[in-house]
C-alpha cells in the first residue's frame, strides 16, 4: 500500500532568528520608567521654547515702616541725579536644596529670604499689584554694606551665608530665629603690606562641603581660598594659594568634596586637591599653612586650539566671571567670561568642548558690557542646559551644553550633517529670551526648573512656563 501513497513535500524549516523591528522609544520610556538621556535631549528644545517672563518683583521693601537702603537707592537712581557712591542691583541668588526658599543679596546691602511658593503663586495674579507681599518674607535685613555673594549651607539648610568683596568677613545667618545680627562671623587673617600696614582683602565666592556643616571655603580678591573649621576657630585653618595675585571670582567644589576649582581676573582656571587621607586628618593633622594648586589652565590658550574660532575671532585673555559644575554631568565645568562668552571645559582632558559667542554690542547697536557687575549664571537640574544673563541686552541666553556633538554649541557640531539626518532645527537651537530689565544673576529651581533672575535695578524676574487655568 505504501507505493500508492503520495509522499509529503518536506516543509521548510522556520527561521528561529527573531524579526528585528524598529524600537519604539516611547514604549521603552513607559517600560523602563525613566527618560533616556538622548531622548531628553531630543525634546529639550520644547522646554527651552516654553520659557517666558511671568512677573517682575521690584525691590520696594521696608524695614520698621521705612524704605530699606536698596529701596532708597532705586528711587534716587531713577531720578535726575545719581550720586556716584550709590550702587544698585542684585548681586547673587541661591535656592536651598529643596527649592523652598530663595536667598538674594543686593549691592546696597540687603539680604532677603523669599518663600518661593508665595512668589510663584503671586506670578499668576492679575498685574494690579506690582509689589511683592513683604509679610511673606522669611528674612529681610539691611546690613549697610555691599553684599556680593550668597549661599545656603548644603549640610544645614537653616544657615544662609553672604560675603562682600569690600570686607574680609563671612556672615552666617540662622533663619530658624529672627535676628538682625549674624549668628557667627568668620574672618581672614590680616596680611602685612610692604610698609608694615595691614591690608584687609574682600571675599568673593563661598562653598560648602555636602557631608558636614563645619567646613566653609571662601575665595578672596587676592587669589587665595580660605578654609575654616568652625569647630576650632573663626580664623582659617588652611589657605589655598594661586600662582599669581588677582581676584578669584568663583569657586566650585566637586561632588566628592575632593577637588576645588577656582577662576577669576587673570582668565586662569585653577584646581586644588583637598585629599590627604581622612577629611578630619587633612584639616587637623596637617601643619601646612598654605597649599599651591594641583594644576592651572589659561583658558585663552585652550580656546586657541579651536580652529574655526581662532579664524574668526581675536582670542585674548579675559576675566572669568563664573564657573559652574554641571549637576547631571559632573565632568563639565561651565565658564562665563566678561565679554559675554560662555563655554564648557571637560575636566577629564582639560579641553574646551562647547563655546557660545554672542554677537558684540556694536553689531546689534546695543549698550556695551557693564564690567561693574559679575554675572552669575546657573545650570538647569537636567538636560545640561545653561542659563546666563546677556552682557549687552535685557535678557538671558538659554544654551544647550549637552555632552555630545549633537549640541549646537559643541566644537565638533556639524550643522549640515544634522540637517541631513532629519533633526529639526528648532530642536537644536539655543534661545535668547528678552526680559524687561538687564540681568546680573540667575538661579534655577532644583525641582521644576523655574528660572529666577536678579537685575541691575534690584528686581527679581520669574521666567517659566505660562500658567494655564484648568
Amino acid at each position: 500500500m505504501d507505493k500508492f501513497l503520495v509522499p509529503l513535500k518536506p516543509s521548510p524549516q522556520l527561521s528561529t532568528k527573531p524579526i528585528r523591528r524598529r524600537r519604539w522609544h516611547r514604549s521603552l520610556i513607559e517600560l523602563n520608567g525613566k527618560l533616556e538621556p538622548k531622548y531628553r535631549h531630543s525634546v529639550s528644545g520644547l522646554l527651552m521654547q516654553s520659557y517666558s517672563e511671568l512677573r517682575a518683583f521690584r525691590h520696594l521693601y521696608h524695614i520698621d515702616g521705612n524704605p530699606c537702603q536698596t529701596h532708597v537707592n532705586r528711587v534716587v537712581i531713577n531720578g535726575a541725579y545719581i550720586p556716584p557712591s550709590i550702587k544698585e542691583g542684585v548681586s547673587a541668588l541661591d535656592f536651598d536644596n529643596k527649592g523652598i526658599y530663595l536667598a538674594s543679596v543686593t549691592r546696597s546691602g540687603c539680604l532677603t529670604v523669599h518663600d518661593f511658593e508665595t512668589l510663584y503663586c503671586q506670578s499668576n495674579e492679575p498685574l494690579l499689584r506690582f509689589e511683592e507681599d513683604e509679610t511673606k518674607h522669611v528674612l529681610h535685613l539691611s546690613l549697610h554694606q555691599q553684599l556680593d555673594f550668597v549661599r545656603w549651607n548644603r549640610a544645614n539648610q537653616d544657615e544662609v551665608v553672604c560675603t562682600s568683596m569690600k570686607r574680609n568677613e563671612v556672615l552666617i545667618f540662622d533663619i530658624s530665629y529672627v535676628s538682625s545680627t549674624p549668628s557667627e562671623v568668620l574672618r581672614t587673617k590680616p596680611r602685612p603690606a610692604i610698609f608694615g600696614s595691614n591690608i584687609q582683602k574682600g571675599l568673593s565666592d563661598i562653598a560648602f562641603t555636602s557631608c558636614e556643616n563645619s567646613r566653609v571655603l571662601a575665595s578672596d580678591t587676592d587669589g587665595v581660598i580660605h578654609i575654616w573649621d568652625r569647630r576650632t576657630s573663626t580664623f582659617p585653618c588652611l589657605e589655598l594659594t594661586a600662582n599669581s595675585r588677582g581676584s578669584l571670582n568663583s569657586i566650585q567644589l566637586n561632588v566628592e568634596n575632593q577637588i576645588i576649582f577656582g577662576a577669576g581676573k587673570h582668565g586662569v582656571i585653577y584646581a586644588w586637591d583637598l585629599r590627604g587621607g581622612r577629611t578630619s586628618s587633612f584639616f587637623k593633622g596637617s601643619k601646612e599653612v598654605s597649599r599651591p594648586p594641583l594644576t592651572s589652565l589659561k583658558l585663552s590658550s585652550t580656546l586657541e586650539k579651536i580652529g574655526p574660532l581662532k579664524e574668526q575671532s581675536a582670542i585674548v585673555s579675559k576675566e572669568i566671571h563664573s564657573i559652574n559644575l554641571d549637576p547631571c554631568c559632573p565632568h563639565q565645568l561651565a565658564f562665563h567670561l566678561d565679554d559675554g562668552w560662555s563655554g564648557v571645559l571637560d575636566i577629564h582632558n582639560l579641553e574646551v568642548t562647547h563655546i557660545h559667542c554672542p554677537p558684540p554690542a556694536w553689531l546689534n547697536e546695543s549698550v556695551g558690557s557693564d564690567l561693574s557687575y559679575l554675572r552669575k549664571p546657573s545650570w538647569l537640574p537636567t538636560n545640561s542646559i545653561y542659563v546666563v544673563g546677556s552682557s549687552t541686552d535685557n535678557g538671558i541666553h538659554i544654551l544647550d551644553f549637552y555632552p555630545d556633538s549633537s549640541s549646537p554649541c559643541h566644537v565638533d557640531y556639524d550643522e549640515d550633517a544634522h540637517c541631513l539626518s532629519g533633526v529639526k532645527d528648532q530642536d537644536k537651537q539655543n534661545r535668547f529670551i528678552s526680559l524687561s530689565e538687564g540681568v546680573t544673576a540667575c538661579a534655577v529651581h532644583p525641582l521644576n526648573s523655574t528660572i529666577i533672575t536678579g537685575t541691575k535695578h534690584s528686581s527679581l524676574l520669574m521666567v517659566s512656563q505660562t500658567h494655564k487655568s484648568c
